[in-house]
């Protein structure tokens, strides 16, 4: 960061000489911008007009707030959408190893709010009125309603809550700091776990900085301990899992034991979030679960160019954020990350269990939970994974190798956009295929860019057959020609394996859903006609295009058998197969 863009940037504060508020006519910004949002300050920061400020009182309550009052609090469920009446209400970053930072401040106007609100999640920042303040206030159900019914006015405020969860994440708001060293294999762990789920965060090495160094030596952690994660409240907590952390920030919906969906989707990938978004905005209850992230493998996707609409790419992460806030928009609840253990099929509704101990209860169940990485076989691979060896590039994996030699394994569509993003960070990239041609599972278009790329190594017909490393992770690679039984041994820090994906199935055992002999989900023409005799006979009927052996369950995506192993063809079946349960559910309730 230059010396220009240290100095705080701040834009009408409307304060008097004396320090008092005197009168606000925009957002004060205290907090710096990025460069590409401050170019969009007015969209992130829009003010209201008295003619829409009455367009939205229909959806909301009048409250008075006197000078010093506490709004909302970070990290606890605020009332909702907040639009200044009267008065000024400051935005401050609650970050437990420092004191508060101001963020911004609202006048009469503006409204109150981040993307967290349209699902009632907890707040990421405090709020506080800093005079007398009169607001509207919105619940997140009213606030849904809103953007919903108000198309104009409502995609203003959905851009706003966007740019201004961005401007958290970029600038560091909100959110629990990780303490630890940057490298370690369960900080990159919690880091990817909370980038891909776009939830703001900060990283602190206690090696360069004070404050982190001073938590270390209270709490004096074990190294298996670390990172530790200290939360707004202040709340320490020592190398949690990833359901650990989501259940202490919030990210959970409430899940109750005596509400039955319409709709329970299996899988956040770009299937399972477009059926959430095309049933929750036909009116369909929805719930959506993931093992782990948002956005499933496409997710971990630096770049996708042959999606139709995007003609510059979009990164996977940010397509799949897209999706998941079109599906709170419409009302959908997503847990994420929560694995289902087993589906019960015997019972109407269906039954998922999850691995909180939670059941839920639904009419019908769409399966889209995609593939698992494949792991070749390679010995002590598996201890080296998160410490040199990696299933996606990410930036956080990017900023690892820079200027480093790196190597990579695979000839697909998702290896050859790794391959050219990885190119743009590390000093030389090691690719190795089985086969002969680039070009027999690559598109075209990656093909001409790798060849293109003067710090890239295509070796053919080679595999990896040893990792070197020790306690510090991996320190060499050894791979030889299949062929000749040439050998190379290079001194490589990072390998990235892209060598294809299972199923993701093993939950659905003893369900009676039908897999082919690979394990992927049997739906349609597929099935055999022995295969409906699994279903209730009171529920028999000609299997629908995307439906499996059970009555009412539906596969979706990669993880369906006749699938085309594509985003854009992902998408395609999780709006088609909304069409199936409508049809399933008005037959059933009839």
């Amino acid at each position: 960061m230059n010396a220009a863009q240290e100095k705080p940037l701040v834009i009408e504060t409307g304060h008097a000489e004396n320090g008092e508020i005197a009168h606000v006519h925009g957002a004060a910004i205290i907090t710096p911008l990025p460069h590409h949002l401050e170019m969009r300050r007015e969209q992130m920061f829009p003010q209201l007009t008295p003619a829409e400020i009455d367009r939205l009182r229909r959806f909301g309550k009048v409250k008075n707030y006197r000078a010093g009052a506490v709004l909302f609090e970070a990290g606890r469920i605020g009332p909702g959408m907040f639009v200044v009446l009267q008065g000024c209400v400051s935005i401050t970053r609650k970050n437990a190893l420092s004191a508060d930072a101001p963020i911004v401040e609202h006048g009469p106007g503006h409204f109150v709010a981040e993307v967290g609100q349209l699902s009632g999640k907890p707040s990421l920042v405090d709020g506080s009125a800093l005079v007398d303040v009169e607001a509207l206030v919105i619940a997140s159900a009213s606030l849904r309603a809103l953007v919903i019914a108000e198309a104009e006015l409502g995609e203003r405020i959905m851009r706003a809550l966007i740019l201004r969860r961005v401007g958290l994440i970029e600038t560091g708001g909100g959110g629990p700091v990780l303490v630890g060293a940057p490298d370690g294999a369960d900080m990159l762990r919690l880091q990817s776990f909370l980038a891909r789920n776009g939830h703001p965060h900060t990283v602190m090495d206690p090696a360069h900085e004070h404050a982190a160094d001073e938590v270390m030596k209270l709490h004096a952690p074990r190294p298996e301990q670390l990172p530790l994660v200290v939360l707004p409240d202040g709340t320490v907590l020592k190398c949690p899992t990833e359901q650990v952390l989501a259940r202490h920030l919030g990210m959970y919906p409430e899940l109750r034991a005596d509400r039955t969906y319409d709709v329970a989707v299996v899988g956040a990938g770009p299937a399972g979030l477009a059926t959430a978004v095309y049933a929750a905005s036909e009116g369909l209850s929805v719930i959506v679960l993931d093992t782990r992230v948002i956005g499933g493998q496409a997710g971990a996707s630096s770049r996708i160019e042959n999606y139709l609409g995007f003609p510059t790419g979009i990164s996977g992460q940010a397509l799949a954020g897209r999706a998941f806030v079109q599906a709170q928009k419409f009302g959908a609840d997503v847990a994420v990350p929560l694995a289902v253990t087993q589906l019960d099929c015997s019972a109407s509704p269906r039954v998922l269990s999850v691995d909180c101990g939670s059941r839920i209860s639904a009419r019908t169940v769409v399966i889209a939970s995609g593939a698992r990485y494949r792991r070749p076989a390679i010995d002590a691979l598996a201890q080296y994974e998160g410490r040199g060896v990696y299933y996606w590039a990410s930036p956080i994996e990017a900023r690892l190798c820079r200027e480093e030699e790196v190597a990579l394994v695979g000839g697909g569509n998702s290896a050859g956009q790794a391959i050219v993003f990885l190119a743009s960070h590390a000093a030389h990239v090691h690719v190795l295929i089985r086969g002969n041609d680039l070009g027999k599972k690559m598109s075209q278009y990656l093909v001409e860019r790798i060849g293109s790329l003067p710090n890239v190594t295509v070796h053919k017909e080679s595999e990896i057959y040893a990792i070197e490393g020790g306690a510090d992770g991996v320190s060499g690679v050894r791979w030889r020609h299949r062929h000749t039984g040439d050998e190379m041994n290079k001194a490589i820090r990072r390998l990235f394996l892209f060598v294809g994906a299972d199923p993701n199935t093993q939950w659905l055992e003893g369900c009676g859903v039908r897999v082919n002999d690979k394990g992927f989900v049997c739906t349609g023409s597929d099935l055999l006609p022995s295969d409906d005799a699994q279903t209730p006979a009171a529920n028999r009927h000609p299997p629908l295009a995307l439906e499996t052996s059970i009555s009412g369950v539906f596969a979706i995506g990669d993880v369906r058998a006749s699938s085309t192993k594509r985003v854009a063809a992902a998408v395609g079946e999780g709006a088609a197969v909304v069409a199936q349960v409508h049809a399933w559910l008005a037959e059933n309730r009839a």
